[in-house]
């Protein structure tokens, strides 16, 4: 047993006799006698208390000295039975946010659906006393608003807040909690009314018969008002004239006669001072704000990772072993979307190993397993070395995730699953493996599929069979004539499009199904929240639904449950083709007073068409701003075909994704803007018969309206790549320029939103490796200790590793091609970038006592080869010199073939170096291989011929 364990033991011993009732600040036990127990260092007892307070599973007793009690004493207290005896301690601040004072000596409890939060006693600790206070403050409680970024669980914190209610007897327990997105209706009040109020027969056409809205069926309980900043100001003014008066009418009602008790809360991703009215906000006063991700300690997100994983792990009922870099990974590769993003991470690593691993008794998840973007995580983690250094204390090398942890885990959130992924993993993989493919064909014909788990499971996955007989490799005939029969009867009768791989994925999701139900497994899932609302704006698909299910249940003698009809809908509308029915938009965006207005104005005479709209942007004007009015004319100007975006800087492009989310109109970019580009981008898009995407890809090799008959006949036009690359230099084109690759990625991962690929390249084979990436690659820029015959910026070493590093890479990536300035160093600051690299690069070097060896070796090349430089050949070299160092202390020096070995003999430039190296070798009592000495020889030759 763990020390921990039998701490933790001790004190439930002792303590667990005790009554609520009985507690005073003499109850408990002491660090000194849980030491003298166990015989355990004080020290050690005092670590393994506070560790068990934090993990909420014993509490301390204020008081010198402190006592240990077990909270499993309070489990069958409920909470509102102390609420009368603390009411003096309730006090409200100058803000108007209720703080409850709990003293030891009056109120102490444990059974509370809080303690399920990770961060209860750090970074969520404030927050949660504020919803305690809200949801217990006599006599009602009290309105709350929950503010917090995308992902940061608001959601999952409202119904958190919701359950903490019934658990004290606030509320009944046949009570829901009632939920409504503002954003559903944000554009129409009445509609907005009738569904939060109700409405009286005869109020709007198809109104036949009266209906209670939400605020009636949240009687007695509470309503969650998600987004509430997309409400429109009379929305706004409805909620708050019956947060005052309890009262409210029915939309076709001229007086307000109905009442009902409803506590509020509400949650925004926005500052409520700018997005809500302040006589709305006036009634709110209790404003929680969650944490970011980023936010949260080392341990809290630790702590998250595990759980999420531990989740994981009951669901596919296996040990998962994780190693230390795999987790830091996954904290690392949160970049905006919060404890929502690093659950999908999660879950999307999980299911990888899950269908690699299936016929495993435990999964191990290692890092070359992960994908690019979560593997990078790591690498944007260690631009934060006492982030990664405080991590690093907290984690074993490997950790392992039981399926039988216990979990007080509420699972409701929206980052739910709809369905069990690894359930249809299986069964695809199942039904692959019986029809004879091998493990590769199924991983390829699966991995797609769980990387958009988080959308419906089959759209977009860009897998699909073409035939009945390919499809018929995988699924049984009986189950594509079903499907076949289905898609029939949606297509004759009702005139449905769908997308070409609705055979596959609708028949792949019928025999997942059908072998759940011959296995015999419980298929009666519960009907998720999420799902419900959703398909009740598709009655139509709803309909059709049922119509697939009678043939399904017909065919294969086999019931289909409520749950089973509302996922059919869901794949439905996720299969449907979108019909187009109009001229591609344009929107014309950039800087200036009238820079976007003048090119629209001559494309729109020139050409006399009208699908054309322009968005100037001064220089003062603040980027939510132009967004909006990009979002204006988008939604103004789309016909139903799409909208391309026209833009003159790159950093617009970031614009896409808002756009789309907020009015689900497909968008384009395209950057590099000309009038050229919107005179051809108006001409083909008058024709209805053209595609947003062929017309995307037709004007990113668009170069304007010169004819190619007037180049030289020498000259080619250029054709720009798809992919763009930046070339890291150094001798080898390994140690170094592989730690460049790794600092430019991190620069990237931080300042751009493009897709970028750092190539290294040794100075050895330069020009040839230059020309064979030219082919395949557009060339932004390069960097290293030589400057390839290109015409891009170079960056040099000292430039690179310099704090403007950054700035000089997201310029250029910008398309603000200017070679950056040189640096003026100082011997100082050269030396300073050396030391800061090898900090940041190196394991094995102490940079403060080797940096002296370093620069002394540097001067010596310096004198002995009478070297004209400044301190970027330092630079250059002394990285290189560490590398070289490190390779000999690892036995993992570089290798070269016989024709370089012969190079190296022949060099004039060999004994001098290797009597340079002399000094490092005796210094640090290693020896290096020819093969070092041969790429030094590199710089040596490269740094004389310039």
């Amino acid at each position: 047993m763990k020390r921990i364990d039998r701490v933790y033991k001790f004190v439930e011993d002792q303590t667990k006799e005790l009554e609520p009732s009985e507690l005073t600040k003499h109850s408990g036990v002491t660090t000194l006698e849980v030491s003298d127990a166990l015989c355990i260092q004080r020290t050690n007892a005092s670590k393994d208390l506070n560790t068990l307070v934090r993990e909420g599973v014993i509490d301390k007793i204020d008081g010198r000295p402190v006592r240990y009690v077990s909270k499993s004493i309070f489990k069958h207290q409920p909470f509102s039975k102390y609420v009368k005896s603390y009411q003096e301690d309730v006090k409200i601040d100058q803000s108007k946010v209720p703080i409850i004072s709990l003293s030891s000596d009056k109120f102490m409890y444990f059974d509370d659906i809080f303690k399920r939060i990770i961060g209860i006693n750090g970074s969520m600790k404030n927050v949660i006393e504020q919803a305690k206070a809200a949801i217990l403050y006599p006599p009602k409680g009290l309105n709350s608003l929950i503010i917090g970024p995308t992902g940061s669980g608001k959601t999952y914190f409202a119904h958190t807040m919701y359950q903490f209610a019934k658990q004290n007897n606030v509320i009944n327990d046949n009570k829901e909690l009632i939920v409504f997105n503002c954003a559903d209706y944000a554009n129409n009040p009445e509609l907005l009314m009738s569904h939060l109020f109700g409405h009286v027969a005869g109020a709007y056409t198809g109104a036949d018969q009266e209906k209670d809205g939400l605020i009636s069926l949240a009687h007695n309980s509470f309503l969650f008002l998600d987004e509430i900043h997309r409400l429109p100001p009379e929305g706004q003014e409805m909620i708050f004239y019956f947060m005052d008066n309890g009262k409210f009418a029915k939309l076709g009602e001229s007086k307000k006669e109905h009442s009902a008790n409803v506590r509020i809360i509400c949650a925004t991703t926005e500052d409520p001072s700018s997005a809500l009215l302040n006589t709305f906000m006036r009634r709110i006063p209790i404003t929680i704000q969650l944490p970011s991700f980023k936010d949260r300690s080392p341990k809290e997100k630790v702590d998250l990772v595990c759980t999420m994983m531990s989740i994981e792990a009951k669901r596919i009922q296996r040990r998962i072993v994780l190693t230390d870099d795999v987790i830091k990974a996954l904290i690392g590769s949160v970049s905006y979307g919060n404890v929502g993003q690093l659950k999908s991470n999660v879950q999307l690593v999980t299911a990888q190993a899950f269908l690699k691993q299936m016929d495993k008794g435990e999964l191990h998840i290692m890092l070359d397993e992960l994908n690019d973007s979560i593997k990078n995580g790591l690498i944007h983690l260690a631009s934060d070395r006492q982030n990664l250094s405080e991590l690093t204390a907290l984690l074993e090398p490997k950790v392992t995730i039981s399926p039988n942890e216990p979990l007080s885990i509420y699972e409701e959130d929206s980052y739910e699953l709809p369905y069990n992924l690894y359930d249809i993993i299986g069964d695809k993989a199942t039904l692959l493996k019986e029809d004879g493919f091998n493990q590769d064909a199924i991983n390829h014909f699966i991995t797609t599929d769980i990387n958009i788990h988080l959308k419906s499971f089959y759209r977009g996955h860009g897998f699909t069979f073409d035939t009945e007989t390919k499809l018929a490799e995988i699924i049984d005939r009986k189950v594509i004539e079903t499907t076949r029969q289905i898609y029939d009867y949606a297509v004759d009768q009702l005139n449905y499009n769908f997308q070409s791989n609705f055979l596959y994925a609708m028949g792949l999701h019928i025999s997942s199904f059908l072998n759940r139900y011959n296995r015999g497994e419980d298929i009666k899932a519960e009907e998720n929240e999420n799902i419900v609302r959703m398909i009740s704006h598709y009655p139509k698909e709803r309909e059709l639904a049922l119509v697939f299910k009678s043939y399904i249940e017909k065919n294969h003698h086999v019931i289909l449950p409520e749950s089973e009809v509302n996922y059919l809908t869901v794949l439905l509308v996720s299969l449907k083709e979108t019909q187009k029915d109009g001229r591609i938009g344009i929107v014309v965006a950039a800087h200036g007073m009238s820079t976007a207005s003048s090119m629209a104005q001559v494309a729109m005479q020139l050409l006399e068409v009208d699908n054309i709209r322009a968005v100037d942007m001064p220089l003062d004007m603040s980027p939510r701003e132009a967004l909006e009015k990009v979002i204006e004319n988008v939604e103004d100007v789309s016909e139903g075909s799409g909208v391309l975006l026209l833009v003159d800087m790159g950093s617009l492009i970031t614009f896409s994704d808002e756009i789309i989310e907020r009015t689900t109109i497909e968008i384009k970019v395209v950057d590099m803007l000309t009038t050229s580009l919107v005179l051809e981008a108006a001409r083909k898009s008058n024709l209805l018969d053209t595609k947003i995407n062929d017309l995307h890809d037709y004007l990113l090799d668009f170069h304007g309206y010169r004819s190619e008959l007037v180049l030289k006949k020498e000259e080619k036009p250029i054709k720009p790549h798809s992919k763009k690359a930046i070339i890291a230099i150094c001798a080898s084109g390994k140690g170094t320029a592989q730690r460049m690759k790794e600092l430019i990625n991190n620069y990237l991962t931080q300042y751009v939103e493009e897709d970028i690929e750092v190539l290294t390249a040794s100075v050895v084979d330069l020009d040839e490796k230059v020309r064979s990436i030219e082919e395949n690659y557009q060339i932004l820029a390069s960097t290293g200790i030589k400057k390839p015959n290109i015409t891009v910026p170079f960056i040099s070493m000292d430039q690179l590793f310099s704090p403007d590093g950054p700035l000089i890479i997201s310029d250029i990536i910008s398309h603000h091609y200017r070679q950056p300035d040189e640096l003026d160093l100082s011997e100082h600051e050269a030396k300073k970038i050396c030391q800061t690299y090898l900090n940041d690069h190196y394991t094995f070097i102490n940079s403060n006592k080797i940096i002296d060896l370093l620069w002394s070796t540097c001067e010596y090349l310096v004198t002995e080869f009478l070297i004209k430089t400044d301190y970027t050949f330092y630079i250059n070299t002394s990285m290189h010199l560490a590398g070289m160092i490190e390779r000999c202390l690892l036995n993992n020096e570089l290798t070269i073939d016989l024709d370089e070995l012969e190079e190296l003999n022949n060099s004039p430039y060999t004994k001098k170096v290797n009597d340079c190296l002399n000094g490092i070798m005796e210094e640090l009592n290693i020896e290096f291989l020819e093969s070092e000495v041969y790429y030094l020889n590199k710089i040596i030759e490269n740094q004389l011929i310039r």
